[in-house]
């Protein structure tokens, strides 16, 4: 049986109440979940807790899922609008506090080092480094990273190349 196919019979077996099936799915796309999530957020704890929420929406909202497609983009796709609330009711708690971010909450890399893919990563809007993310480094396909980010596959090709130019341009051809 095909990652798929297991993937498939854990979502069908999940759907139906399975918490062991959904322990399964959870176990497969744990890491790159979080993975997906710490380049996003530049930021270890945040980026755990957003792949925390999002696992437990994927649990409870299990019924809505349509087994008969991959469960990956689905759960990406959760992470991502988990991720876009975060960083809104972030702006809104700041701009009502009336002040600054503190240092120690934001993600900047030390000046010193030499630039490496996650400065350059971080020199991206949002939506570009997702689509980054997951299509150049989760090997997600477009039409899949379309689906995950809710673009259409258009606007995700156009951030991908956007994304694929600013990145070649910050870390020069060397690293290319």
């Amino acid at each position: 049986m095909s990652p798929h196919d297991c993937e498939q019979v854990w979502a069908r077996a999940a759907r139906a109440g399975s918490s062991h099936d959904f322990a399964r799915l959870v176990a497969a796309h744990q890491a790159p979940l979080r993975a997906f999530l710490r380049r996003l957020t530049g930021n270890m704890a945040e980026a755990d807790d957003l792949a925390q929420d999002s696992f437990v929406f994927a649990w409870e909202h299990i019924a809505r899922f349509d087994a008969a497609r991959p469960f990956r983009p689905w759960l990406f796709a959760i992470a991502w609008r988990k991720f876009r609330e975060h960083k809104r009711s972030w702006l809104r708690r700041m701009f009502r506090e009336s002040r600054a971010v503190p240092e120690e909450d934001s993600y900047a890399p030390d000046p010193g080092l030499k630039l490496d893919m996650m400065a350059a990563l971080d020199g991206l809007p949002p939506a570009q480094r997702a689509a980054a993310l997951l299509c150049l480094g989760a090997d997600f396909t477009h039409g899949e990273a379309a689906q995950v980010l809710d673009v259409p596959l258009g606007t995700l090709k156009s951030h991908v190349a956007r994304a694929r130019e600013k990145l070649v341009a910050a870390l020069g051809d060397d690293h290319g």
